[in-house]
């Protein structure tokens, strides 16, 4: 990944990372019907915890040592991506997994303005139209007022709130904090929700199949963690915001393949549409960089 641009790097991290955390949304939603919320957010958390924390101490990256200013940053994320967490996973256990993903799809539009507006990062009119069209797909699939929006496509909006607010302040973290120190707090965090919640519901026992199904969750969402962090500090938030709408694709295709949801019309247009703008948008990054590839000059 050397040769590449730092934007076509965050996208393609963006997109790692938003099929992996899509893969491991299909695990947690499968885990539904055996398993209360809370306690798969708990286990799942164990085990994300122990991986990451084997890796950061591989890597020599437990960086406990960090100014005050880079703990409060982390800290402010990680509040982000416990609310978020909780306010997605109660969408996606009461509604389709690609109507919940759908709805996520407002993030690029509402990170890369956020990014504008508190970051002062540029956001051109070519740019600008992508998103907007792109959304503009994801409204075709989400139908508003349509029988599948309902109570909890608003905690999937609120999901989205805080993602951005996320998304935002992992930008303003300085390069020498590691990205997967990073996730490992976030993780942190995460469980801590998972066992409060626990202690108001009652415990159920694991079965095999729950057992296999919360570890690929722990897999993915420990890929997830890392790819998505990573990417949001490579390259221009306005460029890798919207290759989050990978996550719709992937969603829509584990929804009729694992779950029998098949998409009506109007959604296979709005993913049509979705598509388009994730490769005009890598298109357009093609070209720009081949023109400010310096010429050599003759001798």
């Amino acid at each position: 990944m050397t040769t590449i641009s730092d934007n076509t790097r965050g996208a393609l991290l963006m997109m790692g990372g938003m099929c992996a955390y899509t893969a491991n949304d299909a695990f947690m939603k499968a885990l539904s019907d055996e398993i209360p919320l809370f306690e798969a957010v708990l286990w799942r958390g164990v085990g994300a915890i122990i991986c990451l924390l084997i890796m950061c101490r591989m890597m020599g990256q437990l960086r406990f040592d960090l100014p005050r200013r880079e703990w409060g940053l982390i800290i402010l994320r990680s509040l982000g991506e416990v609310a978020g967490t909780y306010f997605f996973l109660t969408a996606l256990f009461n509604m389709p997994i690609a109507n919940v993903s759908a709805i996520l799809q407002s993030l690029p539009l509402a990170v890369s303005l956020s990014a504008t507006v508190f970051l002062g990062e540029p956001l051109g009119w070519r740019r600008m139209a992508a998103i907007s069209v792109g959304f503009a797909g994801v409204l075709l699939i989400i139908q508003p007022g349509g029988a599948d929006f309902n109570l909890f496509s608003l905690y999937a909006l609120a999901a989205v709130a805080c993602v951005t607010l996320r998304d935002v302040v992992v930008r303003r973290m300085s390069r020498d904090v590691p990205s997967i120190f990073v996730a490992l707090i976030a993780a942190v965090g995460v469980t801590l929700l998972g066992g409060v919640g626990s202690l108001f519901t009652e415990s159920v026992p694991f079965t095999t199949k729950a057992t296999l199904q919360l570890l690929g969750a722990t897999a993915f969402l420990i890929c997830g963690y890392i790819f998505s962090v990573t990417a949001m500090r490579w390259g221009e938030i306005s460029f890798v915001a919207p290759f989050r709408y990978t996550s719709l694709i992937v969603a829509m295709i584990l929804g009729v393949l694992v779950f029998g949801e098949w998409p009506n019309f109007l959604t296979m247009i709005g993913a049509m549409i979705v598509v388009a703008t994730g490769l005009f948008t890598l298109y357009r990054e093609s070209r720009n960089r081949v023109r400010r590839v310096p010429v050599p000059s003759a001798r």
